[in-house]
């Protein structure tokens, strides 16, 4: 610990938040890599409900790198019974399960400084700036995309018109293998990014 010039303690943060820190420190001028993210929740409320599992895959020069992404199962402190049906993911499953602290710590060193993708990333963000404010850190730093917000953007809809991933799986034809699985989320996801990406030329 140090002192500022007012005598109150500064807190130090741990090296793991350090280190995500510093990617935005350095050069940016890197190849840009997506990572196209998913998070499998006990409901839609960002303050009371918390992460079960949380799927990510990688994109670099416009491909998919299937040796480079995330998948991990936490412990669940908040359990919700009516949720199972949806998600598939039981309390005392055969998957391992971490505590909340360490998917943090895992998802932060996956991510990097990564461009963040994701369907209504801006909720999956969320669950994850909830998890880090219960570890008195700061918020993700990550610039993001959202694949509803392109879909919008291509077919010039207006900001309220949503559409689900389903609907945009139906429409291009993705097939919907694993769906709401965090892991199958992301790289269905990850599939329509790459055809919307294309499509926008961006």
């Amino acid at each position: 610990m140090k002192l500022n010039w007012f005598n109150k303690i500064v807190k130090e943060n741990p090296k793991f938040w350090e280190t995500y820190l510093a990617y935005f420190d350095e050069n940016q001028s890197k190849e840009k890599r997506y990572v196209v993210f998913d998070c499998e929740t006990t409901g839609l409320d960002y303050k009371s409900d918390r992460i079960l599992s949380i799927g990510g895959v990688a994109i670099q020069h416009n491909e998919i790198i299937v040796n480079d992404y995330l998948e991990v199962f936490l412990q669940q402190d908040v359990f919700k019974a009516e949720t199972v049906p949806i998600h598939g993911i039981l309390r005392e499953g055969k998957e391992e399960k971490i505590v909340e602290a360490e998917a943090v710590i895992r998802f932060l060193d996956f991510v990097k400084h990564a461009t963040i993708v994701g369907h209504h990333v801006d909720f999956d963000i969320e669950m994850i700036n909830q998890c880090l404010a219960r570890l008195d850190l700061g918020k993700l730093k990550n610039q993001s995309m959202d694949t509803d917000i392109m879909y919008q953007k291509l077919k010039y809809l207006p900001y309220e018109q949503h559409i689900s991933l389903d609907e945009l799986c139906t429409i291009y034809k993705v097939k919907k293998s694993d769906r709401h699985t965090a892991s199958g989320d992301a790289f269905i996801t990850a599939l329509l990014f790459l055809k919307l990406k294309r499509k926008l030329e961006i």
